[in-house]
């Protein structure tokens, strides 16, 4: 991920199979399957990878069951497909979840179901135990062949609130089945990248950059890292930039010539929340419910806190997405109505964080009928000017088979075979997965020199890859951080082996560090100093990282510099509370 060989190699041979735009999940799997396929192929991203939507998703790999009461039956059952293979594939960050649906009614929902169904109406309702029973019957069948998880249970009312009697009392009965959820959704992304960029010199990869129209042909390619500038030509784009299609499209065509609009994203906002009577009585389920509205939402355990969301908003500019205080509020509203015992504080909401879904332009009233599926659009260029490949649509979950899909399309354009299925492919910290998790973690402290403890947190955060970043831990003098589950030289090999260029990229997508809540200010200065000393950044420069990375979290995650200055303190005493334990 050498940035200026990367340059370099385009200005000497700026002619490339295929650009593709935008570096969020979709961009980042079309990347890898052309790449493993051997085709030249540039991936540029405006920001960085997996900062836009990618960074923003509930955290869950799921089937869609309410995509069900939309028909889009081959939709859900190619979603339980790829979670599965993402169990499999992906199982240091991919894990079952218990899902447990408070049912509140029986016939419910029946009705107005089979009408929506059919398309007769746009109207939202509330669910009962049949439609639910149904939808869940369906779920089971279309995972019958593999079984990975068990099928659905029922409980009674009684049951159910023996085992949560935190729920509203009104309950009648609770279903129980199981889907997934991903620990660090943008770590995946990360991996993909590697995993396209081993391929060979012929896939290269760039963050915070763009690309313009600069002629017949031409794109200008601005580095916004180093400023620099070089045409590149591609003869064939992929506009993977999710909720920015539109807006790319139109630096990409003339303005004589621009299409029509593509996409109508939703925006879905986020709570992150520390509350441990909270987290401790979910019993480590996922509580996926209706708010009074007919609205989904959902509450489940996320690395020792909980996360709750989202809603459904239809936005015009994803680039300024955040979680306004009236999502706030009607998310803790739709908490207080199915724990109407629990009660949040202000300031146990750590982190919050808003994203737009890519859905196509639909002009639909009710944003929850808009189709959830994923499809790809070709438009032709202009004046002998490459075709762009647009991809619309898409949920987290189906990001290898929309990247084939689109993969797929290039490579008949191309007139290229496709020599690698990635199906079964595992990557990352999922190769060579142990059965044996603590054996692993045994013989990497033994081979390394550091302690099981440590070993065992490197597993928890990069798998199998844990052993690259012990090894490089070993081989230096390292040195403790404010977080003691992090140091010196852990931080320093994602600097330098994952295109880390802002601070930003590393405490919110290459570490958990502030979306769980984690984050100080003496730990955020000890990051900005690894990296104003490897990058080689002036005071000013320093500077003004610091005040681009605070504004970045107390306007788009509700985290102010008094907030973090606070857990300096707490992280104070519960070292000091550690040292005198141990």
């Amino acid at each position: 991920m050498n940035r200026a060989e990367t340059m370099d190699g385009l200005r000497r041979s700026p002619n490339v199979d295929v650009c593709v735009l935008g570096g969020g999940i979709n961009g980042l799997s079309v990347f890898r399957e052309l790449a493993l396929q051997g085709v030249s192929v540039l991936l540029v991203e405006k920001g960085d990878y997996c900062s836009g939507a990618s960074a923003a998703l509930s955290r869950m790999v799921h089937g869609g069951l309410r995509y069900l009461e939309n028909g889009e039956f081959s939709l859900v059952k190619e979603s339980l497909v790829e979670r599965d293979r993402l169990l499999r594939n992906a199982s240091h960050y991919v894990a079952p979840l218990p899902t447990t649906v408070p049912i509140f009614d029986t016939f419910s929902g029946l009705a107005n179901g089979i009408v929506r169904f059919l398309g007769l109406t746009r109207r939202p309702s509330r669910r009962g135990a049949v439609a639910i029973k149904a939808g869940l019957g369906i779920y089971d069948f279309l995972t019958r062949k593999r079984a990975l998880m068990p099928k659905h249970q029922f409980r009674g009312r009684k049951a159910t609130l023996a085992k949560w009697p935190a729920l509203n009392p009104a309950i009648r009965n609770s279903a129980t089945y199981y889907d997934a959820w991903v620990s660090h959704p943008e770590r995946i992304g990360i991996e993909l990248l590697r995993d396209g960029l081993s391929a060979g010199p012929n896939a290269k990869a760039l963050n915070h950059a763009t690309v313009e129209q600069a002629g017949v042909g031409d794109f200008l390619l601005r580095d916004g890292v180093s400023g620099e500038t070089l045409l590149i030509q591609p003869a064939l784009v992929i506009n993977a930039t999710g909720g920015w299609i539109d807006i790319a499209n139109g630096s990409l065509f003339p303005k004589n010539a621009r299409p029509a609009p593509l996409m109508g994203g939703t925006k879905g906002s986020h709570l992150i929340i520390a509350n441990a009577g909270l987290r401790d009585m979910l019993d480590g389920h996922m509580i996926y419910y209706e708010n009074e509205d007919g609205r989904i939402c959902i509450l489940f355990p996320y690395l020792g806190k909980v996360l709750v969301g989202s809603t459904d908003i239809r936005v015009d500019d994803p680039g300024t997405v955040r979680c306004e205080a009236d999502e706030r509020d009607y998310i803790l509203q739709s908490l207080a109505f199915v724990l109407p015992g629990v009660h949040i504080w202000p300031e146990e909401i750590v982190f919050q964080f808003a994203g737009v879904r890519p859905l196509p332009a639909s002009n639909d009233s009710f944003t929850g009928r808009i189709p959830r599926d994923h499809f790809c659009t070709v438009l032709e260029g202009q004046d002998g000017g490459p075709p762009v490949l647009c991809m619309i649509g898409g949920k987290w979950t189906t990001f290898r088979s929309f990247g084939e899909m689109a993969a797929d399309m290039a490579l008949e354009r191309l007139g290229r075979p496709r020599r690698v299925d990635t199906a079964e492919r595992a990557f990352g910290g999922g190769r060579a997965f142990p059965k044996d998790r603590g054996g692993w973690v045994e013989e990497l402290a033994a081979s390394t020199g550091i302690s099981a403890d440590r070993a065992a947190s490197l597993f928890e955060r990069y798998g199998t890859d844990g052993d690259d970043v012990a090894r490089f831990i070993a081989a230096g003098a390292d040195q403790r951080l404010p977080h003691p589950a992090y140091s010196a030289r852990e931080l320093l090999y994602l600097i330098r082996s994952e295109a880390v260029e802002h601070l930003d990229d590393l405490l919110l997508r290459r570490t958990t560090l502030a979306i769980s809540g984690e984050l100080s200010l003496d730990m955020t200065d000890a990051a900005l100093d690894l990296l104003v000393t490897e990058k080689g950044w002036p005071v000013q420069r320093a500077a003004e990282e610091r005040t681009r990375f605070l504004t970045l979290m107390r306007e788009r995650h509700g985290v102010a510099e008094a907030t973090l200055s606070a857990r300096n303190e707490q992280r104070s005493e519960i070292c000091e509370t550690t040292a005198r334990s141990g």
